[in-house]
């Protein structure tokens, strides 16, 4: 297992009502961390004792004191315009997906302690699913896999034979060996996997199933949370995967991610070979798989 033994007590990368007022602060001074000085025009030749931006920059950037940005990085800095959140994603370079993030911690709804109902597929998607040629996974925001095709279970792993609380992609990835020794590059799915989580945590804080997730990989996994505390955010839409099969060696996929109407916070991904090395390997799997069946 990647996991190891640590200290449940994992305060600051929970999402739990005390602790998520200070994700903004975080977030702020991890992008303000990543910008180059000379990439926003100021010089670098001064000692520095921090990477990135100072903190008085940034508010001159933007346009604002010192002390008020200071107490909006500390999370008291109340409800800023829109025109200030604008200008802080220029300032620190933010992509979409950033902005987007940015946005859900500066003006977060009322809290709202709920648990989430257990999620199925609609029939709807479950019988699309299963005309697809491809692997193809049904995945919660939690990115708990509740739908799959038997292609996707003979590429990435059995989720049949799972416990239903172990079919969660991102537990399998940081947790399992043998799943992890499954990805060529375990280094970039890993980020991206804790990117997609982050993104899904600043949308909806009161997700207790995603709470839970990102609780559980706290405890477990030294190199979660050092890649929580990086405050990275990624949507999974498009991509690459590249596996390595115990049986048929490499296979290169690449991903699209699909809004499923019939679930909004349901997404289907499908995978298709790369190359034509890729496609016979999915389609070995397949022809070995006919015989491997488990009910969901």
């Amino acid at each position: 297992m990647r996991g190891d033994d640590v200290p449940a007590r994992h305060d600051h990368t929970s999402m739990r009502p005390t602790t998520w007022k200070s994700e903004l602060g975080d977030f702020l001074q991890a992008r303000r961390a990543a910008v180059s000085p000379r990439t926003v025009g100021l010089p670098e030749s001064e000692r520095r004792r921090v990477p990135g931006l100072r903190r008085e920059e940034v508010a001159t950037l933007v346009g604002v004191s010192t002390d008020y940005y200071v107490r909006l990085e500390q999370g008291r800095g109340g409800r800023p315009s829109e025109q200030l959140l604008e200008a802080i994603s220029r300032t620190l370079l933010l992509d979409s997906t950033q902005r987007a993030h940015l946005y859900d911690l500066a003006r977060p709804r009322p809290r709202r302690v709920r648990r989430i109902p257990r999620e199925r597929v609609p029939e709807v998607t479950r019988d699309f699913l299963n005309t697809l040629t491809v692997p193809a996974l049904v995945m919660s925001r939690a990115m708990q896999v509740i739908g799959w095709n038997p292609l996707a279970a003979a590429v990435f792993t059995d989720y049949g034979a799972l416990p239903e609380r172990e079919r969660n992609s991102a537990l399998l990835l940081f947790l399992d060996e043998d799943i992890a020794a499954r990805h060529r590059d375990w280094e970039t799915s890993a980020r991206g996997t804790v990117g997609m989580l982050r993104k899904a945590a600043g949308e909806d804080p009161d997700d207790t199933a995603l709470a839970a997730v990102v609780g559980e990989l706290s405890v477990r996994s030294e190199v979660f949370r050092r890649l929580w505390a990086e405050h990275q955010v990624f949507e999974k839409s498009t991509g690459m995967n590249l596996m390595r099969h115990p049986e048929v060696g490499d296979i290169d996929l690449t991903y699209v991610a699909w809004s499923t109407p019939a679930a909004p916070r349901q997404i289907l991904v499908t995978y298709m070979p790369a190359d034509p090395h890729s496609a016979e390997a999915v389609r070995l799997l397949g022809s070995m798989a006919l015989t491997q069946t488990h009910p969901e």
